[in-house]
């Protein structure tokens, strides 16, 4: 029976990727590879945008934390992690004022008229690398259901998992990537529903919400840590700030809200299924949904399997066409060039070069959780970059001054070089917390101080003259 269950897995794996490339459409031009467009050029529909922004967020990573972090804190860090997804309304009213005031078609476009090609160079950087991570951090959740890290199972299902991923996001671009999220949205919720049917009845409503203080060693630290990131957070993700440029402002914006609120009551009702691992005596490890998965059922089991591998997949393909879409049309900006006729070419190639590239570090065995908390402190100099533009006119150097300090601080953690009186209570996130309260006050000063010169100076020469 073992055997049997074992071909079912192995067969679903190669089964997502045949029929995911078979239902995917075939984008034939650029519209259709870059930004979504139908056959008549026409764009994604409210609903789908929705769906596609909704699940292409709920990262296999994403769910497999909140479950790690419901396990260690309760409720306080489900709603920690939950948290995050405020930042998709965020970006949506950003966007929206981006696109209504400051006549923007991408950030990275805003961003050379704004600040220059060199902050517009700095920024794609850093969305090269969370793009990179958003590679190994995915195919690892997805390994994580065949073996143990670095077991054979674990590479070899990882492996075929980001190839039948690859195959049909190479067919369609973020066409294929944008259809194949609703039929991915819609097996996900129906499959979430049910691993948490087999789950939450073993306890109490009131039993799994009263797990947790809301103190700051006990995740309350997170979740500050996660309320000053969303400020800044969802502007270095083109997966979701691409999707803010292919259709008309004020459908954009009503699907950017409506799928923050879903992506945060998903990610919450998920993160319950720690709360239960913990109920249960289970060991803490760093993939809790595998371990509460393996005392199911062949059917819980299952389900829990679609679930990470219907997620991962959203995301992964969603990466990918970022990915291309940075490399092959808007880096030539930067070179104030236009893109080149081959760009989806170029694109295509782009995917499958990060598809080897990106899974190394799964190979090796990092801890996805770094994927989020480190690269969110790196980019807390986007908070002002962006939320304060229309106060400042072209400003190099109000970009420069945020952004790099994000990035030094950022590497300073990374290291631990952080002074330990930054540390805001001793939970495990204080020296987290700090970093990024202390951080997000000096990137701001630093955003503003050109600004304040420049006033300063135009008034001493007034009163020179």
């Amino acid at each position: 029976m073992p055997e049997l269950q074992g071909f079912f897995f192995w067969g679903f794996l190669l089964a997502f990727g045949a029929i995911m490339y078979a239902v995917s459409p075939r984008a034939t031009d650029d519209g259709g590879f870059f930004r979504g467009h139908d056959n008549q050029g026409r764009p994604a529909s409210e609903w789908a945008l929705m769906m596609s922004i909704f699940i292409s967020w709920i990262f296999a990573k994403s769910v497999t934390n909140a479950a790690n972090l419901g396990a260690s804190y309760g409720i306080v860090g489900g709603l920690a992690y939950a948290t995050y997804w405020l930042s998709i309304p965020l970006a949506g009213v950003v966007i929206y004022r981006l696109r209504t005031r400051e006549g923007a078609t991408g950030l990275v476009p805003f961003l050379i008229g704004k600040y220059g090609r060199g902050a517009a160079l700095a920024f794609s950087a850093a969305i090269l690398i969370r793009l990179f991570n958003e590679v190994w951090s995915n195919t690892a959740v997805v390994g994580g259901y065949y073996g143990e890290s670095g077991s054979v199972g674990y590479i070899a299902s990882a492996v075929i998992f980001t190839a039948a991923v690859l195959f049909y996001s190479l067919k369609g671009g973020l066409r294929s990537s944008i259809f194949t999220d609703i039929i991915q949205a819609i097996v996900f919720i129906l499959c979430v529903v049910v691993v948490l049917v087999f789950v939450l009845p073993a306890h109490p409503p009131g039993e799994l919400l009263s797990q947790g203080t809301f103190a700051l060693n006990s995740g309350l630290d997170l979740l500050l840590v996660a309320l000053l990131q969303v400020l800044s957070y969802p502007f270095h993700d083109p997966v979701l700030t691409d999707r803010g440029f292919i259709t008309r402002e004020k459908t954009m914006l009503r699907a950017f809200v409506v799928a923050g609120v879903l992506g945060f009551a998903a990610i919450f009702a998920f993160s319950l299924i720690g709360v239960h691992a913990h109920l249960e005596g289970m060991k803490a490890s760093s993939n809790v949904p595998a371990e509460v998965a393996r005392g199911l059922n062949f059917a819980g089991f299952f389900a829990m399997l679609v679930v990470m591998v219907s997620s991962a997949g959203s995301t992964l393909d969603s990466t990918f066409t970022s990915l291309s879409k940075l490399v092959a049309r808007e880096l030539p900006l930067l070179a104030g060039r236009l893109p080149s006729p081959k760009a989806m070419t170029i694109g295509s190639l782009t995917m499958v070069s990060f598809a080897v590239l990106g899974n190394l570090p799964m190979i090796a065995g990092t801890d996805i959780l770094k994927a989020t908390t480190i690269s969110g402190t790196m980019v807390i100099g986007l908070a002002p970059i962006f939320l304060l533009s229309r106060w400042v006119s072209y400003s190099p150097a109000s970009f420069h001054l945020a952004f790099w300090t994000g990035i030094g601080l950022g590497i300073l953690l990374a290291m631990n070089l952080i002074p330990a009186s930054w540390a805001i209570g001793t939970g495990k996130y204080a020296t987290l917390l700090g970093t990024n309260l202390y951080g997000l006050v000096l990137c701001t000063a630093g955003f503003c101080l050109p600004a304040i010169l420049g006033r300063n100076r135009l008034a001493a020469s007034g009163n020179t003259a």
